[in-house]
């Protein structure tokens, strides 16, 4: 196919690198002159086009990666321009839907709405990588107008990029959405700012962060102005997940307060269940196990372990290190097929290690 990549920061940027490296035709625009040109050094887009129209016109597919804030009127002007499909990346689905339907219906039809559950605290064309999607899922948000074949087209797209493709309404994306990403980066952000005041104060404590707190606060690196535009966009979702959220922790104050450990102990429990069951990538956690392997902090170890894994051929669906507040160890978790957890354990006992197994079911 021949495709339009319109905005190549961090997510379009890989889109173009990820089409490309399938053997789609990438001609690319971004309102920034010199991201646009990185982008054709890098290889994310094969040719650049000079404006929305020289990009979308006579595409196969065009992908609109630019601000939320922006999404509708670019996906207006593609259309205009005659892409014969046009889908987007953004965060927030709804508004972006419903203005697009209110300003152009009769080719509204040929929008595919869709957002990548995959990204990066890093931003910009450098950030991109052409396996960022791999194993990712992909929301789809068609709707009753979708024209089948433009539905197919965006599917196929997705599929070539190594994700998988779900499909649900806008409305149901943007509330599920700001509970598993919106509120969450409200919190972590939150947690930090809280963490930071008195600096002077709290320096050696932010000095010994443990694993979890860094885990949690990862994502409050994120580039401020991006949220600005999505917790505008996604307001009313975004407002319910924090009063749910609020009301859980208010409740959760109360109990700490009138020392009611069966509450407590009931939270952790369902939490902990909750957390161990969610699927990793579109696999079931039924089939797969967590190893986890206390590690010397030192250079070479993941590329040892992971390695080993290479050469015995059991794939790893997903992998983090947990660092100790001392910096001198911590563990390596790997998630892996239930059926080559054992030989990817005895491979790594072979090694020196001491692997532990934990069914994820």
């Amino acid at each position: 196919m021949r495709i339009a990549v319109v905005g190549t920061g961090l997510i379009g940027g890989s889109v173009g690198l990820a089409a490309a490296a399938a053997g789609h035709e990438v001609v690319g625009f971004d309102a920034d002159p010199a991201a646009l040109v990185r982008a054709q050094e890098r290889g994310a887009v094969g040719s650049c086009a000079d404006g929305v129209t020289g990009a979308a016109a006579g595409a196969d597919l065009a992908v609109v990666a630019v601000p939320v804030g922006a999404v509708a009127e670019t996906v207006v002007a593609a259309l205009d321009a005659g892409a014969a499909v046009v889908t987007d990346v953004g965060s927030v689905k709804s508004a972006v839907v419903d203005t697009v339907v209110a300003e152009r219906r009769a080719a509204a039809g040929r929008f595919v709405a869709g957002h990548p559950m995959a990204g990066s605290e890093q931003g910009g064309i450098e950030a991109a990588r052409a396996d960022l999607f791999i194993g990712a899922t992909w929301v789809l948000t068609p709707t009753a107008d979708c024209d089948d074949s433009a539905y197919a087209c965006v599917r196929a797209l997705v599929r070539d990029l190594g994700a998988e493709a779900v499909a649900v309404t806008p409305q149901e994306h943007d509330a599920l959405v700001a509970l598993v990403s919106h509120v969450p980066q409200l919190a972590a952000s939150t947690l930090m700012d809280v963490a930071a005041t008195h600096e002077a104060h709290h320096r050696a404590l932010l000095q010994l962060a443990a694993g979890g707190f860094r885990d949690m606060t990862r994502i409050a690196a994120s580039h401020p102005e991006i949220w600005l535009d999505i917790l505008a966009a996604n307001r009313d979702a975004v407002l319910a997940g924090l009063d749910a959220y609020t009301a859980a922790l208010g409740a959760a104050r109360e109990w700490i307060a009138a020392g009611d450990i069966d509450a407590l102990a009931g939270l952790l429990a369902r939490a902990r269940s909750a957390r161990r069951n969610l699927p990793v990538g579109t696999g079931s956690a039924a089939d797969l196990v967590e190893i986890r392997v206390p590690v010397p902090d030192r250079a070479g170890v993941l590329a040892e372990v992971t390695t080993l894994a290479g050469r015995l051929g059991v794939n790893i669906a997903d992998v983090e290190i947990a660092h100790s507040i001392e910096g001198r160890a911590g563990v390596l978790v790997l998630v892996v097929p239930s059926s080559r957890a054992e030989e990817l354990a005895d491979g790594l006992r072979a090694l020196g290690y001491a692997p532990g197994r934990t069914d994820l079911a």
